[in-house]
């Protein structure tokens, strides 16, 4: 398929009635991976990741803000959050 027929498929999808209603999930995870989720976000929201299908690519500003704070606060109630900085200035 072609970006901008992908780009229309994931449009029409998050707009389905229901897509912006809030979810509980009740989630049990290891400090490891709330660093590795942490940086898959911040790498696919950077446009670093080459194996991007679209998706992320077809966020709105709004969306990809929700991202970056859900990530903060994975990354806050891990305690992490100074250990993920101090590991992104070491990979710059």
């Amino acid at each position: 398929m072609k970006a901008g027929e992908v780009g229309r498929i994931i449009d029409t999808i998050l707009s389905i009635p229901g897509m912006n209603d809030p979810v509980k999930i009740d989630l049990k995870m290891s400090r490891k991976q709330v660093l590795l989720l942490s940086n898959v976000i911040a790498r696919g929201l950077n446009g670093k990741d080459e194996q991007a299908d679209g998706l992320l690519e077809s966020l709105s500003s709004e969306s990809k803000g929700e991202l970056e704070l859900l990530s903060a606060e994975c990354l806050q109630k891990a305690g992490l959050t100074e250990l993920y900085e101090k590991l992104r200035a070491l990979g710059k």
